[in-house]
């Protein structure tokens, strides 16, 4: 018999018909009996205090029902970072001060979209400008406009991680190499824009159906800000549509509607434009990052120092989990015996920064995978002998940081080794750059700090073997539902189509953390097999009477068949016992819990996926132009559970990589973004696209269930480093700012011929 019946086999997503149908029912199809249209009315200036907010001929348009601004609000500063109140900085509706273009002012209800946007217009709003400032190396500045009153300098947040002697160690290296990069900003255009149905009724119970990662952190980020009772706000997500890491924190279509709807005693729906969806919702931190490496002749790594300031924006939002993240992650995937970094997390009077999809990563990679290359150009070594030598492995634990059980990343280096020599001679001004990568599984940050379980899950096994999954995660698009339903059926010896999955609701769900820092596969995934082996011990139990009454014997459910390890043809149907399992219980079903919180193996996460990742380019010398040829991926996210899901995670994240290493920017003019529109914010389109081809590299991950590791995030880290490596061989050129545009490209080109030409001269 093979290993498995469900796990390691290809599956169309499960909620696949009901999207392409037109089925799913996402928030923008939310209609509700007496439903009024909001919208926010968002701030012109960077900075600015607010002296009077005149609301009266707004209220007195027809149509309009209600008028709130920060006057209406409890006053309480929210943010992610619960447990440090001094990270939460922000008030969704600004009561005296504004400090970016787009922050909330004021909202209102109304019986249509187009008089609630007239009546925007009708509100007056009195401000004093004040000073902006927009960089982050000019915001530390002594003379420097401060932000808030609490952050000297404007430094939000400090972050250091440190191990073995740095400066000792510099001194015994044989080439030290230093660097300065600057990773630009990303946003993650969610095919559908954040949005938000509220209704609060009499009783003051607060229904939020909205689009979002984590259910579970909005309704108590709800309650806190609006003063209710956990329990009486129920948050429902259905269908989302993307995520990306811009929606598992508190937003201003949740809070406007609900505040709108509790002064209403209504239902009120407000849906974000795309403009709004650029200028005033988070997006990927910048970061401007000083790399200094210390290496042996033969290629040994021996020390590195890193140090960054990020802009941080406005706000704190998820920014300083992004600054440690980035730190940590400038670490891998390589044994580093002596390490040091800084960050600092800098306010600026744009935009808040904050997570995305890999979370500071992919900047981290980026700086360190081009650096990389450059030192093996320097020692005249090759790029894949110089990693191979210093990769991360099995059992290898990062000093104070985390623990790695499982590692494939020689036979990654060694798959793509052996793709590139598959191609042979390149023709001219075509190269091929790699980068290697590391990537958490399941991260394990708690802001809340709360009682609940990391991830649960209740299985209930009915009458007619149908078997209903309750989970808190959140498929967003990633095919976590059919993961959890492959999961539960491999447990349970049944097929995926006897599994009926039920998520989006915190009133019939029970609590997961949501879907964010690669967590789902691992720990969702345990608390899914941990309820479904309950379940089955409950049916393997009842069966036994029947099968060996007399005699004890191993049994296992397989393919709907209850049978006698040693005696595999001796068995009973599962949906017969399960009938007569329950029938005997007189009807109640069979029911099976499970959650899971890891044993801490690190400081945030108790496994590691990794990869290597080849990108083929090729440079138009001429004009700086860039095609992207070939994109292979060898990654080892231990024991695959679905194919398709690992291919489909590929090659979007592939996309989305690809965008910020060459095409995707946020040009400001003093905090004014300039481009929040989907034709000149430049994403890749289908037909520049790369040939894409996922190498799975299978290991056993002691913590994942079946083995498995995450297949998502990591997936987004490499590529910006690979492209600017292929650049690199490609045309002789390194491009050490993002993103790696034609222009950079020509001047660099010109720089270096220019170089040429003025050595030539000395020599003559």
């Amino acid at each position: 018999m093979k290993k498995y019946s469900v796990i390691n086999t290809p599956v169309h997503n499960i909620d696949g018909i009901a999207k392409i149908t037109g089925r799913a029912e996402y928030t923008f199809d939310v209609k509700l009996p007496r439903m009024l249209y909001g919208k926010i009315l968002r701030s012109p200036y960077p900075h600015a205090k607010i002296l009077h907010i005149d609301t009266s001929k707004a209220e007195n348009l027809s149509g309009v029902k209600a008028v709130v601004t920060g006057k209406d609000t409890l006053g309480i500063k929210q943010g992610i970072w619960r447990r440090f109140k001094e990270l939460c900085d922000e008030e969704i509706l600004a009561r005296s001060r504004v400090r970016y273009i787009g922050e909330p002012v004021a909202a209102v209800a109304a019986i249509d979209e187009d008089t609630a946007e007239e009546a925007l217009d009708l509100i007056e709003v009195e401000y004093e400008p004040l000073p902006g400032v927009f960089e982050p190396l000019e915001a530390i500045k002594e003379e420097a406009p401060q932000l808030h009153e609490h952050a000297e300098r404007n430094i939000n947040v400090t972050r250091h991680i440190e191990w073995g002697d740095v400066d000792e160690a510099f001194q015994e290296a044989d080439h030290i190499r230093e660097d300065w990069f600057r990773c630009s900003s990303q946003h993650h255009v969610c095919m559908e824009t954040h949005n938000a149905v509220a209704s609060f009724t009499p009783d003051r119970k607060l229904t939020v159906w909205t689009s979002t990662q984590s259910h579970y952190y909005i309704k108590v980020l709800l309650s806190w800000v609006l003063g209710l009772r956990e329990n009486d706000v129920r948050v429902i997500s259905r269908y989302t549509g993307g995520g990306f890491g811009s929606k598992f924190e508190l937003d201003s279509a949740q809070f406007c509607s609900s505040l709108l709807s509790m002064k209403l005693f209504r239902p009120v729906k407000i849906t974000l434009t795309r403009e709004e969806e650029f200028m005033a919702t988070k997006r990927r931190t910048p970061m401007f990052y000083y790399l200094r490496t210390g290496v042996k002749k033969d290629g040994s790594f021996v020390a590195k120092e890193a140090r960054v300031f990020t802009e941080g924006g406005a706000y704190t939002a998820m920014g300083a989990t992004a600054l440690y993240l980035t730190g940590f992650f400038q670490a891998f995937p390589y044994v580093w015996p002596n390490y040091r970094y800084d960050g600092y997390r800098v306010y600026t009077n744009t935009a808040p920064t904050s997570a995305m999809r890999g979370f500071g990563a992919p900047q981290a990679t980026f700086c360190a995978e081009t650096q990389i290359d450059l030192i093996a150009k320097d020692l005249g070594i090759d790029p894949i002998d110089i990693r191979r030598r210093n990769v991360m492995y099995p059992g290898y634990e990062v000093p104070g940081q985390a623990t790695i059980q499982s590692c494939g990343l020689r036979d990654c280096l060694d798959k793509i080794e052996k793709w590139i020599k598959s191609r042979g001679k390149l023709p001219p001004n075509r190269g091929i750059g790699l980068a290697a990568y590391g990537f958490m599984s399941g991260g394990i940050f708690n802001w809340f700090d709360t009682p609940y379980a990391f991830s649960s899950s209740i299985v209930q096994v009915n009458i007619d073997g149908k078997v209903d999954l309750f989970v808190g995660s959140q498929d967003m698009g990633q095919g976590s539902n059919t993961t959890m339903a492959m999961i539960c059926a491999e447990e349970l010896g049944v097929c995926v189509e006897d599994i009926r999955i039920h998520m989006g609701d915190t009133d019939k769900c029970p609590v997961d953390l949501g879907a964010w820092g690669s967590r789902e596969t691992l720990m969702q995934g345990n608390a899914v097999k941990m309820a479904a082996a309950e379940a089955k011990r409950q049916i393997v139990e009842f069966a036994a009477a029947k099968l060996s009454p007399n005699i004890v014997y191993d049994i296992d459910i397989k393919d709907g068949w209850i049978h006698l390890i040693a005696r595999p043809e001796r068995g009973l149907s599962f949906y017969d016992v399960v009938k007569e399992a329950i029938r005997g219980k007189d009807g109640q079903p069979i029911i099976g819990r499970g959650h899971y919180t890891p044993h801490r193996k690190g400081m945030i996460s108790p496994a590691y996926s990794f990869g290597v990742q080849a990108v083929e380019a090729e440079v138009d010398t001429e004009t700086g132009k860039i095609t992207l040829k070939n994109c292979v991926t060898a990654h080892d996210c231990g024991q695959v559970i679905n194919p398709l899901g690992v291919k489909g995670q590929l090659e979007g994240a592939m996309a989305m990589a690809a965008g910020y290493g060459f095409t995707e920017d946020l040009p400001m003019d003093e905090g004014k973004i300039l481009n929040p529109n989907l034709v000149d914010y430049k994403v890749l389109r289908a037909t520049e696209m790369p040939e894409s081809k996922v190498i799975e590299v299978e290991t056993y991950e002691p913590e994942g269930p079946f083995g498995a590791k995450e297949a998502g995030e990591g997936l987004t880290n490499p590529t910006a480093g690979a492209l600017g490596n292929a650049v690199f061989h490609a045309a002789g050129v390194s491009i050490q700012t993002l993103p790696i545009t034609p222009e950079k490209v020509l001047e660099a080109l010109r720089k270096k011929e220019s170089e040429k030409n003025r050595k030539g001269g000395k020599k003559s």
